[in-house]
């Protein structure tokens, strides 16, 4: 199936408070977000109209951009209104949702205390992030060999532009060996995530995840755990080294895009997707879409 580029697309996409043609949203090259990678963002998802814990979002993409030192020069109410302006006018139900906020083009050079801060809110159609029946069978990850930084070196509490580069290299990596994407370790090489989720260790029937010291704390990740303990599951959050691996039953992981998919194997380390997972699995589906 050949792919539909992102910049040839029918739409609108929200732009500092305007509704653009999707075509026609265009940054110059020279925007310092472009060439320094002073951008911050969300991903989020759209459920039969509702946005899924938008607040939330819209709040950490807030924080992101002080982390970086910039201040979006909206409100969270206004930013939740366009989301959701965004998706009537677009007229989908369910979709991914991307908020995106960058520096622009009025000074270049390191420093950019002269640029203004930018917000867009593009929307669209964005089915399973694996694929569906790749997802319900478990995916393959690779042992990425890019670590995630130490947060004394990287605005590691921030959804930063900059902080996936190595997951994009490490993902391509993992898909060029056959994988679906890449575990990353942590500085000190300890677990951490994958590319663009969080995972989970099922380990003696407890649900093990690693602490979230040098990369996000998803919202997603926190919704997972909180589903787990109301059905009486314990939550361990920990530091967890790879040679673990093989005490683990169950793997999955946790995100926006991903949801909850399981996991198959890790290196050389296989899983079977069990009850645990499915359990989780069919919660937070309930729980986004409104059931039960």
């Amino acid at each position: 199936m050949a792919l539909v580029p992102f910049d040839d697309r029918d739409g609108v996409i929200w732009w500092n408070g305007e509704f653009r043609p999707w075509r026609d949203s265009k940054l110059h090259v020279l925007s310092h977000g472009l060439h320094y990678a002073s951008a911050v963002f969300e991903g989020e998802r759209c459920y039969g109209g509702e946005i899924f814990k938008l607040r939330e979002h819209t709040e950490r993409l807030l924080q992101s951009g002080r982390i970086l030192g910039f201040e979006i020069p909206y409100t969270a109410q206004q930013i939740d209104d366009a989301c959701n302006e965004t998706i009537r006018r677009n007229g989908l139900t369910n979709a991914y949702v991307r908020p995106i906020a960058w520096r622009g083009a009025e000074e270049m050079g390191v420093a950019a205390k002269a640029t203004t801060v930018q917000l867009a809110i593009a929307v669209w159609e964005w089915g399973a992030y694996f694929g569906v029946e790749q997802r319900m069978k478990g995916v393959n990850l690779a042992m990425a060999k890019w670590r995630r930084p130490h947060p004394e070196t990287a605005p590691t509490a921030s959804k930063a532009a900059g902080l996936y580069m190595i997951g994009t290299m490490s993902k391509e990596a993992a898909m060029d060996e056959g994988a679906d994407d890449a575990m990353m370790l942590d500085w000190k090489g300890d677990l951490a995530e994958a590319t663009g989720a969080n995972a989970f260790f099922v380990m003696d029937g407890e649900v093990h995840t690693p602490k979230p010291t040098c990369f996000l704390d998803g919202i997603t990740r926190r919704t997972v755990m909180d589903l787990a303990r109301k059905r009486q599951m314990k939550v361990v959050e920990r530091v967890i080294h790879p040679d673990e691996l093989p005490k683990a039953s169950e793997v999955f992981l946790a995100g926006t895009a991903a949801e909850v998919t399981p996991v198959r194997r890790i290196g050389t380390q296989d899983f079977t997707p069990g009850a645990i997972t499915e359990t989780l699995m069919k919660d937070y589906d309930a729980l986004v879409n409104r059931r039960g």
